[in-house]
């Protein structure tokens, strides 16, 4: 099993590699890509089904996949589960070399465990006919409450519906025991390149006060916060345009004169 690897974006812009959350691909970030409207290349991951693999190995795929499509350096995108890979990643030396981490509702270590561990076991107790009834719910959700109205948005959605089936459930659950088990508190605390957290107001899935104080205690890497107030766990879907801002500046500060803000 491999990481699929999508690159939207011309070869001689710095790079912003997105790292998903639970969910494992591409398909909810399509309107921060948009967003984005060319001024980085964006690189997609998205992960296998795997139930066998460690944080680490996750890290050492995601690695290989970029150097292998002469993706060499560039900043990390990491989207709640997506933290622990990037962490990972930044836990010892491999081929790719990262410029910045910007954390999207992500963590160090998660600051409620047992919701985790019981998000875990209903995940792995209900029917599966019962989780695609609240797939296409929240599905309907993202597409009124995000404001998503064009079509480009709606294939997104669909394209989301359809990757979900019970081998990608498996997935999910063991992600979610991969993050039950993770603490990257000693590689947040000796990390030295910038970095950054991006919320959402309303997220009961990873609350960001906790992981806030956290980081401004004891990672002295952390650069920055935003809190979009309007948004939820899914920030950069919810706020794709002002998230998208955002990373643009932070990427900018830290260019030493190669920006991307442009264009």
């Amino acid at each position: 099993m491999n990481v699929a690897l999508r690159l939207h974006g011309d070869a001689d812009r710095p790079a912003l590699v997105y790292l998903p959350g639970l969910h494992g691909d591409w398909t909810l970030v399509g309107a921060f890509r948009r967003a984005l409207a060319a001024r980085v290349r964006f690189v997609e991951i998205s992960y296998p089904s795997a139930t066998d693999w460690s944080l680490v190995d996750y890290a050492n795929a995601v690695a290989e996949a970029l150097v292998g499509n002469h993706v060499s350096h560039g900043w990390l995108l990491a989207e709640s589960f997506g933290s622990q890979v990037a962490w990972a990643m930044l836990a010892r030396p491999c081929h790719f070399q990262a410029d910045g981490l910007i954390l999207a509702g992500g963590f160090v270590r998660h600051p409620w465990p047992a919701a985790v561990r019981m998000t875990r076991r209903a995940l792995e107790r209900i029917r599966f006919r019962q989780l695609c009834v609240l797939l296409r719910v929240y599905a309907v959700y993202a597409h009124g409450r995000y404001g998503f109205r064009g079509g480009a948005v709606r294939t997104d959605l669909a394209e989301f519906l359809s990757r979900r089936d019970e081998t990608d459930r498996q997935g999910a659950a063991h992600r979610l025991r991969l993050i039950e088990g993770s603490d990257w508190e000693s590689v947040a605390r000796s990390v030295r390149l910038p970095v950054y957290y991006l919320s959402g107001l309303w997220d009961p899935v990873v609350p960001w006060p906790w992981v806030w104080r956290w980081l401004r205690r004891n990672c002295p890497a952390l650069k920055g916060c935003r809190l979009v107030w309007w948004s939820d766990h899914n920030v950069l879907g919810a706020a794709a345009e002002s998230s998208a801002r955002q990373a643009l500046r932070w990427m900018d500060a830290n260019s030493g004169g190669a920006g991307c803000a442009g264009g």
